[in-house]
């Protein structure tokens, strides 16, 4: 009866074993800052978005600036002026608005860039990282750079350098 019971347990054991899942953990974060393009597509990035939002703060300026004459001067003004005045500070709001919702809105202009020259990037990384993982036979693979997906990550299950040694980047 030992004999039995040690033999199901042995191979109940062997069969968990062989069915282990394997998993490695990546820092993407860490692999792009790597990767030359990255750095310059995430530079010429900040510079659009610093031009833009300049463009919006200058914008907001002049309004400010009209907002400011006008409380100062709505005393003196007709009440057909005062709706004139009104009216285009509504205008010139609304174009602000408008103007910051194309530049940095959903889907905006900011981020039709961010697709054009970043995405191409992402998308190597990506079958880089999905060759790597049907090539060492991985059922999954964690990334860890927003340290939300892994708690703690044993350094040696890191394969982030496995990933870059197959796009071919020191």
């Amino acid at each position: 009866m030992k004999k039995i019971l040690f033999l199901f347990l042995s191979i109940t054991l062997f069969t968990l074993a062989s069915n282990a899942q394997r998993y490695a953990v990546i820092d993407t974060k860490y692999i792009l800052e790597k990767i030359k393009e990255y750095k310059d597509a995430d530079t010429k990035i900040q510079q659009i978005a610093n031009e833009w939002q300049k463009e919006l703060d200058d914008l907001q300026a002049e309004l400010d600036r009209m907002y400011k004459n006008y409380d100062a001067e709505q005393y003196m003004l007709t009440d057909e002026l005062k709706k004139k005045r009104e009216a285009e500070l509504f205008n010139k709001e609304k174009t602000l608005r408008e103007l910051q919702k194309k530049r940095f809105g959903y889907e905006g202009d900011l981020f039709k860039e961010r697709q054009r020259l970043v995405k191409p990037i992402q998308d190597r990384v990506y079958n880089a990282i999905q060759k790597l993982a049907v090539a060492r036979g991985y059922d999954f693979i964690l990334d860890k750079s927003e340290g939300i997906t892994v708690i703690f990550a044993d350094p040696k299950l890191d394969k982030s350098d496995d990933v870059l040694r197959e796009m071919a980047i020191k």
